[in-house]
C-alpha cells in the first residue's frame, strides 16, 4: 500500500498520505475507534457511498481551475481505481465513485504528480474555495477575483485552526456584482469591488441552504485585499471556538451567527485579530500564474453539417470574453456527468488550441476560456464528435442535480432520474426555454440541499410519501420562487406542495404553463412574488392526492425496482474502544503537531495545536464524565466548573484563564514555547488524575 512513499516530492504531502495508509491499517486491525476514522478519512476526500465496502472520492479542485495535465492524471486515476465516470459537483470539485478504501493511499498519490488534491475536500474543514467560472475573462469584473481564492485555499489548507471544526465551511468568491459565486448562501462570500480604484471585497458572512437556508448578513460593506485573509482566520477561530459540535443539525456558521447576532460576532472576530500574527496579507495577484492562450497560426478548416444546430449552439454555449479576439465556450454537461476517454480528448483540444485549461462551473458544466473567434467552427466540430455540443449552457433546460439515491447515503429519492426527464419534457414541449437563462431549475436527493433546489427559481426535493395503506412512494416536494438578486441578495423558495415523484413533469408543466399565460415577461422570481405561494399551491394541490397511485408511482425516475426508503446505509459503528484514550493520544499527537510548527517558525500554527490540545484534553475528561461538550467555550467553563473550581484538578488560575491566553497575547516564539510547555503539563495532570480514577475504580471491583 506504501510503495508510494518514494514518489512524492512534497514532504507535507507524503505524510499526509502516510498517516491516512496508517489509520486504515489501524482501523482495519480495531484499533482506532470508527467514527474518530470517519473524521480523519472525511478530512482527506474519502467518503462513505450508499454501496457498502466502497468509497466515493472527492477531488479538490480550487475555483474549478483544471489543467490538461491534471484532467490527465484525474482521468488515469478513474480508470484505474475507480470506473470511468468523473461526476462535476455544485462546488467545482470532481468525484469518483466505487473505490476500494485499502487503495486510497495511493489514489491519492497518483493525483498528487499532478498538483491535484484531496485534503480537506470533506469533513468539518474549510471546503472547496469556489469562485465565479468566467473569473479573469468576464467583461464586467473590477478584477480577476482567482489569484486571491488561489491565496486563500493554498493558507488555509492543512492550517491548524480548521482541521476540527464543528461543522464543514465554505467560501466563495464573486467577479461581479451579478454575483454568480452566489455568496449569499455561503459561510463567507467576497464579492469582488473597487473603490477609489483599490482593489477590495464585500463580505458576506452566516449564508447557508440545508433544511434552513438562510440569507447571508454584510460583514463588511469594503475590505482591501491585503485583509481577506486575516478577516478569515478570525472568523475560523471564533467558529471554532463558539460552533456547536454536539448536534450536527445546528452546527453551521449561520446558526452561531442567528443565536449570538451579527454585531456580537463581529465584536468578537475583531477581539481575535490581537492573538492573529499576520494583520496583513498582502496577495500579489501579478504573480498568480494564469493560464495564456496558445499561439494558433493555422485554422483549421473544417464543414459545419447542420448549420441551423451551429447557430442556435452559438447562441446560448459561447461567453463574451473581455480578452479581444478570444471568447469562451460553455458545455453543457447533463448531470455533471462524463467520462475519461471524452475527458482526455479534451484535455488535448485545449491544450493544443485554447490556454491548457478549464473550469468547472457551480451548475456542473464546463467552461473553455480563451478560444479564438476564428476557432469557433473547428472547435464545434471537435465537440460535436464528444457528444459535447448540445445547446443550452446554463439555460432553463440546464438543471443542476446531486447524485441521490444513485450514490449518496442520505438519498431519499432520485434525483438524476427526474432532473433527466425534465429536461426531456422542456426541449420536446417548450423549446422556447432552451434559451432562457433567467428561469433556473434545480434538484437535490434530499434536504441537505446539494443540489441547492432551495435558491432555484423552480426547485424539486427528494422526499418519500406514504398511501392510506401504508404503502411508501417516491416524492418531491415543489419549492418555487428562490432566485440570485445580485450584490448578496437572494431570496430561498417556498415549499408549494409535495407529489409523488412520477407527478414532477406534471408538476412542471402546469408551472410552466401558468407562467407563460399570465406572466407579461416577467422575471419568474417577481411573478412568483406578485402572485404568492397559495396561487400556486390551488393549481398544484390535486397533484398531493396520494390514495389512487398506480404501480409506476412506486417505482422512482431511472430505476425499475419497487421503491424502498433507505436512509445512511454503510456508515454504521465497526469498534468499539476506550475513546478517552484515544482523546489523549490525540492531545499527544497535538502537541508534537505545536513543537513541530514551533521549530519551523510557524508560532501561530504552534499555538493553535498547542489550543486544541488543550480542549481536547478537557473533553477526555468530560466524556469519561458522560457530560455533554457542545462547543469550545462549553467545554472550558464546564471544566473549570467540575475539575477546577472543585480542586479536583489543580492549577494556577482557571482552566479558561490558561486556555484563552491564546487570544490575549501576539503569536511569538516565547509565548508559543510557554503555551506548549502549559499544555503538555496540563495533559499530564489531567492524564494522572484520569489514571487514578481508573485504579480505584479497579480496586473497588476486585
Amino acid at each position: 500500500m506504501q510503495s508510494f512513499r518514494s514518489e512524492i516530492e512534497n514532504p507535507i504531502v507524503e505524510r499526509d498520505i502516510i498517516e491516512l495508509a496508517n489509520k486504515i491499517e489501524l482501523f482495519n486491525n480495531g484499533k482506532i475507534d470508527e467514527e474518530k476514522f470517519r473524521s480523519l478519512r472525511l478530512a482527506r476526500g474519502v467518503y462513505g457511498q450508499r454501496q457498502e465496502g466502497v468509497q466515493m472520492i472527492r477531488i479538490k479542485l480550487p475555483y474549478g481551475k483544471v489543467k490538461s495535465n491534471q484532467l490527465h492524471r484525474i482521468s488515469d486515476v478513474s480508470d484505474e481505481y475507480s470506473r470511468g465516470r468523473l461526476h462535476i459537483t455544485t462546488r467545482q470539485d470532481i468525484q469518483i465513485h466505487y473505490v476500494d478504501l485499502n487503495r486510497t493511499p495511493e489514489l491519492w498519490a497518483e493525483l498528487e504528480r499532478d498538483d491535484v488534491t484531496l485534503r480537506e475536500a470533506c469533513g468539518n474543514t474549510v471546503r472547496n474555495v469556489t469562485a465565479s467560472e468566467t473569473a479573469g475573462i468576464d467583461p464586467n469584473e473590477p478584477f480577476d477575483v482567482s489569484p486571491y481564492a488561489d491565496a486563500l485555499y493554498k493558507f488555509f489548507l492543512r492550517n491548524p485552526i480548521c482541521q476540527e471544526m464543528g461543522r464543514k465551511f465554505k467560501v466563495s468568491f464573486s467577479s461581479t456584482d451579478e454575483d454568480t459565486g452566489l455568496s449569499y448562501m455561503h459561510d463567507l462570500g467576497f464579492i469582488a469591488k473597487l473603490k477609489n480604484g483599490t482593489r477590495g471585497f464585500k463580505v458576506m458572512i452566516g449564508g447557508g441552504l440545508g433544511s434552513q437556508p438562510r440569507q447571508a448578513d454584510v460583514l463588511y460593506d469594503f475590505v482591501e485585499t491585503d485583509k481577506i485573509i486575516p478577516i478569515m482566520e478570525g472568523v475560523l477561530r471564533i467558529f471554532d471556538r463558539h460552533g456547536e459540535r454536539k448536534s450536527r443539525a445546528k452546527a453551521r456558521m449561520k446558526f452561531l451567527i442567528k443565536d449570538i447576532g451579527l454585531e456580537a460576532f463581529k465584536t468578537l472576530v475583531d477581539a481575535e485579530q490581537n492573538a492573529i500574527e499576520l494583520k496583513s496579507v498582502p496577495i500579489d495577484a501579478d504573480a498568480y500564474e494564469a493560464s495564456t492562450p496558445v499561439e494558433v497560426t493555422k485554422i483549421p478548416e473544417v464543414e459545419i453539417k447542420d448549420q441551423a444546430a451551429f447557430e442556435i449552439w452559438k447562441s446560448t454555449n459561447l461567453i463574451p470574453q473581455k480578452q479581444e479576439g478570444y471568447v469562451a465556450i460553455g458545455i453543457k454537461v447533463l448531470l455533471g456527468d462524463f467520462y475519461t476517454d471524452k475527458a482526455r480528448l479534451l484535455a488535448d483540444l485545449v491544450e493544443n488550441y485554447a490556454a491548457g485549461e478549464i473550469r468547472l462551473s457551480l451548475r456542473q458544466n464546463i467552461v473553455i476560456p480563451f478560444v479564438k473567434e476564428e476557432l469557433v467552427p473547428f472547435f464545434y466540430t471537435e465537440l460535436e464528435k464528444l457528444g459535447f455540443v448540445e445547446a443550452g449552457y446554463n439555460k432553463a433546460v440546464d438543471i443542476t442535480a446531486c447524485p441521490g439515491t444513485d450514490t449518496c447515503n442520505l438519498g431519499i429519492a432520485s434525483s438524476t432520474g427526474i432532473a433527466d426527464e425534465l429536461e426531456r419534457v422542456i426541449k420536446a414541449e417548450y423549446p422556447q426555454y432552451l434559451s432562457n437563462e433567467d428561469l433556473v431549475i434545480k434538484i437535490s436527493g434530499c434536504m441537505n440541499a446539494c443540489g441547492q433546489h432551495n435558491m432555484a427559481n423552480i426547485g424539486f426535493q427528494g422526499m418519500s410519501v406514504r398511501t392510506p395503506d401504508k404503502l411508501v412512494a417516491p416524492a418531491l416536494q415543489v419549492l418555487l420562487g428562490g432566485g440570485n438578486l445580485g450584490d448578496g441578495n437572494g431570496v430561498f423558495a417556498d415549499k408549494v406542495v409535495k407529489v409523488p415523484s412520477k407527478r414532477g413533469p406534471e408538476a412542471l408543466r402546469r408551472i410552466l404553463d401558468d407562467y407563460e399565460a399570465n406572466s407579461g415577461g416577467k422575471l419568474f422570481v417577481d411573478y412568483y412574488k406578485e402572485k404568492g405561494e397559495r396561487y400556486f399551491y390551488d393549481f398544484l394541490q390535486d397533484l398531493q392526492d396520494v390514495s389512487n397511485l398506480s404501480e409506476s408511482d412506486f417505482i422512482d425516475w431511472g430505476n425499475e425496482e419497487k421503491y424502498v426508503k433507505e436512509i445512511g446505509v454503510g456508515e454504521c459503528a465497526g469498534v468499539v474502544i476506550d475513546l478517552v484514550a484515544t482523546l489523549f493520544l490525540e492531545s499527544e499527537e497535538k502537541i508534537e503537531n505545536a513543537k513541530e510548527s514551533a521549530n519551523n517558525g510557524v508560532y501561530s500554527g504552534a499555538i493553535y495545536h498547542a489550543y486544541s490540545s488543550m480542549v481536547n484534553t478537557a473533553k477526555a475528561l468530560l466524556t469519561a464524565e458522560n457530560k455533554k461538550t457542545n462547543t469550545h467555550a462549553g467545554i472550558i467553563k464546564q471544566f473549570d466548573e467540575l475539575f477546577v473550581e472543585s480542586g479536583t484538578i489543580k492549577l494556577d488560575g482557571s482552566f479558561a484563564d490558561l486556555a484563552y491566553q491564546i487570544n490575549k497575547f501576539a503569536p511569538s516564539q516565547d509565548f508559543a514555547s510557554k503555551y506548549i510547555a502549559a499544555a503538555a503539563d496540563f495533559l499530564q495532570k489531567v492524564r494522572a488524575y484520569r489514571e487514578s480514577e481508573l485504579s480505584a475504580v479497579q480496586k473497588e471491583a476486585v
